[in-house]
């Protein structure tokens, strides 16, 4: 029986055996797992390896570390290889060797073609003198070969031209190529402290995750208490936000919202009415009573009504009324064109300014005037200033009138009042849609009626006027301001019919 160990089948030498490939992963295997051996006396025994190995987190957060840096060392390698290419090309097109190579192209073209020229206009005068000594076929052949001359001498000119035209180019090739080396070594230059300032703050970074991480490891309870903390706070802050936007909260400041509307509504009225009493006193006082006087209150929104203050009945559908707007600053007035109803709405145009009545009742004049300018309302100033910044605003509307004549109100079509023009369409019907100008008159409804607060009268163009009714006070006197205020922006004034249109 024979022993494996005495078989030689490849007869290498040790020395081959130990270089040898495949026998190379075996000392990688014994890096990794216990190696075992047998002694004399059949016992097995385990070697220990020598470097003990390091830990998986350790080996984890090494090899992330070696990543990180890779990365960054190549993002950067690549970054200045392609500039560093691109400078060489500049800097090796923008060499005066080449350029003296260039232009020395460009002259020898402009020495052959001045040599083209002698040689075709000696040619020119060979063929003339040559024409004047034959006849017959010869003759024609000569006129051919001239005309060809013309035609060679016509494109050499167009050659010299191109010969300029590319020197001219070749000069500015040359200077773009020096300014692009120029900035080519200063991007790069750029670039490279740029990649130093990133790949400085990426390692700052990670020692302060490592920093963090062994913190961590440290004292994990001490962190986890802190994050504790920082989430009940952060749970109290909701609880407090939460009922500080509490749905009740909010309808019981709606509630004392509205109830100081009311208040000042009344204390207004009031203030409005002892107001009138003043005057009526001071009106007996100079023997000047007048027979009638306004309801209502004198601001935006309102309506005004003229009542007669005796006890008898007072028809005044029989009188004749104008109203006026009166500057605070004298008794100037200027008169409200289509305003001769008994009740008139304020409209933006009103505000800061008084309103006077004349009735006319039975060759009788009477005056009754506000007793103070009327007052803009609730933050419409706000509201208006918000819509400026959109550059369209919408409005749903319903059309009362159409050049005077009623129009059923069962259907709802949208006013856009933009920068440039207004449009009204219902769906996709467009009424109409004017860009602004002189032609067209925008102001409140006149004609008097329990809707005159919430009507705009409207001609965009002079064969059609309109009449629109908006769902609330507020939004018709919006649109009327806005509308204003986007015709300034195009140098134009829009007003009523009959307005003096002041800058």
């Amino acid at each position: 029986m024979t022993r494996a160990s005495t078989i030689d089948f490849g007869r290498k030498t040790h020395n081959d055996v130990l270089w040898s490939g495949p026998l190379r992963p075996a000392n990688f295997i014994r890096n990794k797992f216990p190696t075992y051996k047998k002694s004399l006396n059949g016992i097995v025994i385990k070697l220990t390896d020598d470097q003990e190995m390091p830990s998986l987190k350790q080996a984890v957060a090494k090899e992330t570390a070696d990543l990180l840096d890779r990365s960054q060392r190549l993002s950067v390698r690549e970054l200045a290889m392609k500039f560093e290419k691109g400078l060489n090309t500049a800097t090796l097109l923008s060499n005066e060797p080449h350029l003296e190579i260039l232009n020395s192209q460009v002259k020898w073209r402009q020495a052959a073609l001045l040599e083209r020229d002698i040689l075709l206009k000696n040619l020119k005068n060979v063929l003339e003198s040559l024409r004047s000594r034959v006849s017959g076929k010869h003759k024609d052949e000569i006129e051919e070969s001239l005309s060809m001359v013309d035609v060679l001498t016509v494109q050499l000119s167009k050659r010299e031209d191109e010969l300029l035209q590319q020197k001219a180019e070749v000069a500015k090739i040359a200077t773009s190529l020096k300014l692009a080396s120029e900035d080519a070594r200063r991007i790069v230059e750029e670039e490279r402290s740029n990649a130093r300032i990133e790949i400085d703050n990426a390692r700052a970074a990670l020692q302060k995750v490592e920093q963090l991480v062994k913190e961590q490891e440290i004292d994990p309870q001490i962190n986890g208490k802190q994050d504790e903390d920082e989430l009940k706070e952060k749970a109290q802050e909701a609880r407090r936000v939460k009922m500080l936007h509490c749905p009740s909260k909010a309808m019981d400041i709606e509630n004392e919202i509205e109830v100081l509307r009311e208040q000042l509504a009344e204390k207004s009225s009031n203030c409005v009415h002892l107001l009138k009493e003043l005057h009526l006193h001071q009106s007996y006082e100079e023997n000047d009573v007048s027979s009638y006087e306004l309801e209502g209150l004198e601001s935006l929104g309102s309506m005004l009504r003229i009542v007669a203050q005796s006890d008898g009945f007072v028809d005044l559908s029989r009188s004749a009324i104008q109203w006026f707007r009166v500057q605070p600053e004298g008794d100037k007035k200027e008169i409200i064109s289509g305003a001769m109803k008994q009740t008139y709405a304020p409209e933006p145009h009103d505000v800061g300014r008084y309103l006077q009545a004349e009735i006319n009742h039975c060759g009788e004049i009477s005056v009754v005037k506000t007793a103070g300018p009327v007052d803009p309302a609730a933050g419409l100033v706000d509201y208006v200033e918000t819509l400026l910044r959109n550059p369209e605003t919408e409005y749903n509307v319903v059309v009362l009138q159409v050049n005077g004549i009623k129009q059923p109100t069962d259907s709802i079509h949208v006013l856009s009042v933009g920068k440039l023009r207004m449009r009204l369409a219902k769906g996709k019907t467009v009424i109409a849609k004017e860009f602004y100008s002189s032609t067209m008159q925008l102001c409140g409804m006149r004609g008097g009626g329990d809707a005159a607060p919430q009507a705009m009268y409207w001609q965009p163009r002079r064969d059609l006027s309109l009449v629109l009714g908006f769902e609330t006070a507020r939004e018709r006197n919006s649109a009327i301001i806005l509308a204003r205020r986007f015709a300034i922006d195009c140098n134009i004034i829009l007003a009523g019919p009959g307005d003096k249109t002041h800058c």
